[in-house]
């Protein structure tokens, strides 16, 4: 396949399959300059299929890093009135998103101070961009488009077609049938969820090198996969490519070292060696080969940061682990590999949640917080436990493989 005809194919998944734009829908688009080619691409792809409006936000990390360096500190978390505005017309509407990543720079802002760096987010617009997604308001997805910055980063050189290569293989556009492949991909995932909800664990525990983990999870936990639905009832894919299982433990619960096995790309900084320890929920230790400071500022933003939000599960048949390539992007690494979250938690992982007031959630342990991030604990050396009511451990991942029946 040609290059425009591999855009085309990719900006088509991205719209009728990931977030499942519907005709007359209103569609958000977030990028980076970099990105300019697939927006364009998925901006002509969602009016074929009936948009009402489209509109592009830009994110531009070279302004970001002025204003970090220079804005005054109590603009750092404002967010733009016109911002929060369209969010709420995207919620009103029952509009759509789609979020590109695939940082040309992601080490941009690792030399500046990193208590303004992690505050620099238009911290309104976020709660409110959380909250629609966590009670399935609207659809949103998440994609990647390969540019030379993002290729340098991965290997040392700007080799895009490389990048891409690996791209369609995790994202699935190199069967002959992407839709029908990602249609039986998706069912694997509800069986596994299925197999993780019948057994109720009250906690997972992760063992592996530098890392003896227990999470606990609430009773009305439930397992979810990257196959959503809207409250209106329309399918959509939150990730492209998604691997995962996943639910939201009890904030308080958490015990124990982990120590991650992929870098972590924030907010301009790479974390590499990152190793974190819980004491009653709450992470009291942080250190790092580099970007520690990083994780701390975030992990400051607020209460919730400094509790866990997610536990995933991903064993290596993951078609993302599968390509051999450390993407140094979340959206890809997290499905590589079994992965925690600190911040915001999964209303939808609750029996109920996205109908319950925010003190019954803090009941059960839900952690509510403005950030989310991901970072990658699994792989080939680290077992991924279920911890029945009684203690009793049961292999989940073993050997870098789903064992659970």
């Amino acid at each position: 396949m040609t290059p425009a005809e591999r855009l085309d194919r990719y900006a088509r998944l991205a719209v009728e399959v990931a977030v499942n734009l519907q005709p007359g829908q209103f569609l958000r688009i977030s990028a980076d300059p970099e990105h300019l080619p697939l927006v364009r691409a998925v901006g002509r792809v969602a009016y074929e299929r009936g948009a009402h409006f489209v509109e592009v936000h830009y994110r531009d990390a070279h302004l970001k890093r002025a204003r970090v360096e220079h804005a005054p500190e109590d603009s750092l978390d404002w967010s733009p009135p016109w911002t929060v505005a369209l969010i709420d017309h995207m919620v009103e509407t029952r509009g759509a998103t789609i979020t590109i990543t695939g940082e040309a720079e992601p080490e941009l802002l690792a030399d500046l101070d990193q208590r303004r760096a992690q505050r620099a987010r238009p911290r309104l617009a976020v709660e409110k961009l959380l909250d629609a997604e966590n009670r399935r308001l609207i659809q949103w997805t998440i994609v990647g488009y390969p540019n030379e910055g993002w290729a340098r980063t991965v290997f040392g050189e700007p080799d895009v077609e490389r990048l891409w290569e690996a791209v369609i293989t995790a994202t699935r556009l190199d069967e002959p049938d992407p839709v029908t492949a990602w249609q039986e991909h998706i069912a694997r995932l509800r069986a596994r969820a299925s197999a993780l909800d019948e057994r109720r664990f009250r906690a997972i525990r992760f063992r592996g090198p530098g890392t003896d983990l227990v999470v606990g999870l609430p009773e009305s936990h439930r397992w979810l996969t990257g196959a959503e639905e809207t409250v209106d009832g329309v399918p959509h894919l939150v990730n492209v490519p998604t691997e995962e299982v996943f639910t939201t433990p009890d904030r308080r619960l958490t015990e124990g070292t982990v120590r991650s096995t992929f870098p972590l790309s924030l907010g301009g900084t790479i974390v590499r060696g990152l190793e974190v320890r819980f004491e009653r929920g709450k992470v009291v230790e942080v250190r790092a080969e580099a970007g520690a400071e990083a994780v701390r500022q975030e992990m400051a933003t607020d209460e919730g940061a400094s509790y866990l939000g997610e536990v995933a599960l991903v064993d290596g048949d993951s078609r993302v682990r599968k390509t051999g390539v450390v993407f140094f992007d979340t959206l890809f690494d997290e499905n590589a590999a079994c992965h925690i979250a600190w911040g915001q938690g999964i209303q939808g992982a609750l029996e109920g949640g996205e109908e319950m007031p925010n003190a019954e959630l803090a009941a059960l342990g839900y952690n509510d917080s403005v950030v989310h991030t991901d970072f990658m604990v699994g792989g080939p050396e680290v077992l991924a436990l279920g911890v029945e009511q009684g203690g009793t451990e049961v292999p989940i991942i073993e050997d870098d493989t789903w064992v659970l029946r």
